[in-house]
């Protein structure tokens, strides 16, 4: 597997983060082929990587409420 830098990315917090700073998110759009995803109270943490079409697929699918609520 090849290595991915993210050092040089720009972060974004995620629209459906919680406004208080708590469970919150941050996405890069950054990477064509990717999207990497991070916790922001840890923003030197590990980073998620998912293809970018499957979080499209997540994104719209949480937008649209077909994903059970906790």
């Amino acid at each position: 597997m090849r290595s991915i830098e993210l050092s040089n990315i720009t972060w974004r917090k995620s629209s459906y983060s919680n406004s208080d700073g708590g469970e919150c998110i941050e996405v890069s759009d950054d990477l064509p082929a990717f999207t990497p995803v991070r916790d922001s109270k840890t923003p030197h943490g590990p980073a998620l990587l998912f293809e970018a079409s499957t979080w499209a697929s997540f994104v719209t699918a949480v937008k649209d409420g077909q994903l059970p609520s906790a």
